[in-house]
This record gives structure tokens, C-alpha cells and sequence, in this order.
């Protein structure tokens, strides 16, 4: 695992990457329990393995031929008995911005709603082309240092994400090309913005189109409804500051745009079904 700095019990965070960029290869890596919450955006291709990793309050089995895409502030940790061959791909937004403006298309669907996309799996067939595109990638970020080299990486990056979203079933299913820019658009709004409004008329007025179309439009293209989208990024935030800090309740609750504290336990109960107290009780273990 990457070095990182110890900031809450045993909860660690990323260092600084040179570049905000890196790609390791695993071979029959082992890993230990400690618990990380990612600085950079995350993907794992994981062509064979055993073992589990948790995101966030949600386990996932390795089984291998799968790959495991962690957003930014996303928590998570290995099971002791994980052993794993593959790859890590890290990379923040800045990094991103490198790639051309249409390969962001595959970002926002992949990483901005990305508990619909934690883990994909991937067809025995597949695999050999995405090992060596993850491969291509590795070597190039082994060599020296050149002039245009981040563009170079940037450009192999845009590869593999695309390949990624061919590969997973919200991509692949395919919808009308204008309700995607406009889906994408709204979880990348979403995903800016939820701390200063909850209110789908207020990213559908952005969006130019009307509450009712744009809960419409993520019912087609995501199965829930635009209100349960917005919910679930307040939820995974709220999770990680749980787990991750120790802000008080009430913190939270404000720097989440709640008017009080009551509002938010309120509605973090009615969608976990236990209170803000009781989820950080049941979780303040995560990195032992």
C-alpha cells in the first residue's frame, strides 16, 4: 500500500503524488487492515486475487477479473487474507484535466456516481486487452522524464476509461446522446454542489429543463430518481465524516447546508435506518 500519514486512529491518507499521478503493479500483494481514505480517484484491476476490500461501509469479494474504481474521499481497506495481482492506477482531477474534453464524459459517469460503479466485472475475454493497455501505461510511467511525458500518460489514461465504460452496463445499455450529456452534467453538478442545495429544481433550473423532466430523465438513465441521487451523495459524505472525523454531529449537519441538527439526523436515519450517533459507534473501529 502507498505510504501515507496517519490522521485519525489508525485512518490514513494519501501523500502527495508528484504529478497527481501513479500506476503500481501487484504481484501476489498482500495486504494488512489498515484503513485509507483516498485522496486521488482509484482504479484496481485485479486479474487474479481472493480476499475482500470494504468502501466505504460496503464489502466487496475479490474474486478476480474485476475492476474496482474508488473515487476521491472515498474510505476503504483490505481484508487481512487478500492477495492480490494487478494494477493501481491513481490519478486526480488536475491530472484528468490532461486528457481530452471528451474523454470527461467517461469520467463523470464512472466516478462521479461512483457507489453505482464500485466494482465491475469483467469478461474473461476482456482481460487480456485491459492488462495490456494497464501495462502500456506502467511502462511509460517508468520511463525518465521527458518533454510532453504527462500528456503522453493523460492520452493512455483516456484509452483505458474508455475502454472501462465500454465495459460497464450503463455505457454499454447506451440512452438518447442528449438525455447522457444532460445526465452527466447533472451528477457532475451534483457532485459540486450538493453542500449548497438539495433541491432538484435548483440543478434542473442550471440544467435549463424542469424538475419533473430531469427526475424523468435519471429515472431512464440510472433507474432512481434525481431526488435519490442528490440523497445519496449526502449520505456517503455524511458517512465519511462519520467515520473519518471526529466533527460533531452538528458540524456535520451545517457543513452539509442542513438548517439544524435535528434535520439531519432526521434524514440520515430515514435513509440508513440508524441515527448519525449510532452509525459512528458501529463504525469507529473502521481502521482497527
Amino acid at each position: 500500500m502507498k505510504k501515507a500519514e496517519h490522521i485519525y486512529q489508525n485512518m490514513f491518507v494519501d501523500k502527495e503524488l508528484k504529478d497527481s499521478f501513479s500506476i503500481n503493479y501487484w504481484d501476489d500483494k498482500l495486504f494488512d487492515t489498515r484503513a485509507f481514505r483516498s485522496t486521488y480517484n482509484r482504479i484496481f484491476l485485479i486479474g487474479n486475487g481472493h480476499g475482500s476490500i470494504q468502501i466505504d461501509d460496503t464489502a466487496y469479494p475479490i474474486k478476480g477479473n474485476e475492476l474496482l474504481l474508488l473515487a476521491k474521499g472515498q474510505l476503504y481497506k483490505f481484508s487481512a487474507d487478500t492477495q492480490v495481482t494487478g494494477y493501481e492506477l491513481i490519478f486526480g482531477d488536475c491530472f484528468w484535466e490532461r486528457t481530452p474534453a471528451s474523454a470527461s464524459n467517461c469520467k463523470a459517469i464512472l466516478f462521479n456516481n461512483a457507489s453505482a460503479n464500485q466494482q465491475i466485472p469483467v469478461a474473461k475475454a476482456n482481460v487480456p486487452e485491459l492488462l495490456s493497455l494497464f501495462n502500456t501505461l506502467y511502462q511509460e510511467f517508468l520511463t525518465e522524464d521527458y518533454i510532453n511525458k504527462l500528456d503522453a500518460l493523460a492520452a493512455y489514461l483516456k484509452i483505458i476509461m474508455i475502454k472501462i465504460a465500454n465495459i460497464n452496463a450503463l455505457l454499454v445499455n447506451g440512452f438518447d446522446s442528449h438525455e447522457n450529456q444532460l445526465y452527466r452534467q447533472f451528477l457532475e453538478l451534483v457532485s459540486k454542489q450538493y453542500q449548497s442545495t438539495h433541491e432538484v429544481a435548483d440543478f434542473a433550473q442550471q440544467l435549463g429543463i424542469t424538475a419533473r423532466k430531469l427526475s424523468d430523465l435519471c429515472n431512464r438513465c440510472a433507474g432512481k430518481g434525481a431526488k435519490d441521487i442528490i440523497n445519496g451523495q449526502l449520505v456517503a459524505e455524511a458517512k465519511r465524516s462519520l467515520q473519518f472525523s471526529a466533527k460533531p454531529v452538528k458540524e456535520i449537519a451545517f457543513h452539509l447546508n442542513f438548517s439544524t441538527p435535528d434535520q439531519f439526523s432526521h434524514f440520515f436515519k430515514k435513509n440508513t435506518q440508524v441515527s448519525p450517533h449510532q452509525y459512528r459507534s458501529n463504525f469507529v473501529n473502521i481502521g482497527m
